[in-house]
């Protein structure tokens, strides 16, 4: 894809940076029933946009933002041998894009990023009814690693 950009984000992205937000949002709904059903937010994205320790990409096709997704760097379990890792999210792509490998070079960039603050692990998460979402970060180098269980009481 020629006529794609990968740059930081902007406070003046901020707009499209909520839709994406919702969107992921609107998606997510499905796999977790007890989601509120009201507006709310997951990200404080100004503060990520703003923060040293948090990256904020966007992809642009023709000057129009078409995905996103950020890293964060994060205190570790005491118990891991790492100090701290770079958290990975905000990883959306607009339907008419996905599959084009966008998210792939927006991680490719954070990895870049997250090695030069000094991370030496890359962690995520993602719904366990999300395969499409799983199967594509596997096929870019993630495994699974502990898997989180709930139950309704």
């Amino acid at each position: 894809m020629d006529n794609l950009v990968i740059r930081q984000a902007t406070i003046e992205d901020l707009d499209t940076l909520l839709s994406f937000e919702q969107g992921i949002i609107e998606y997510e709904r499905s796999m977790l029933p007890d989601m509120m059903t009201g507006h709310f937010n997951y990200y404080d994205l100004k503060e990520l946009i703003e923060n040293d320790d948090s990256k904020v990409l966007v992809a642009a096709v023709d000057g129009k933002l078409v995905a996103s997704g950020y890293a964060k760097l994060k205190k570790s379990l005491n118990y891991l041998t790492h100090e701290f890792h770079s958290f990975l999210g905000f990883m959306f792509v607009s339907p008419d894009f996905r599959g084009e490998g966008i998210n792939g070079k927006i991680i490719d960039q954070l990895t870049i990023w997250s090695k030069k603050k000094g991370a030496t692990v890359l962690c995520l998460t993602v719904f366990a009814q999300n395969q499409s979402g799983i199967r594509a970060y596997e096929k870019i180098g993630f495994d699974k690693n502990v898997i989180e269980m709930r139950k309704d009481i």
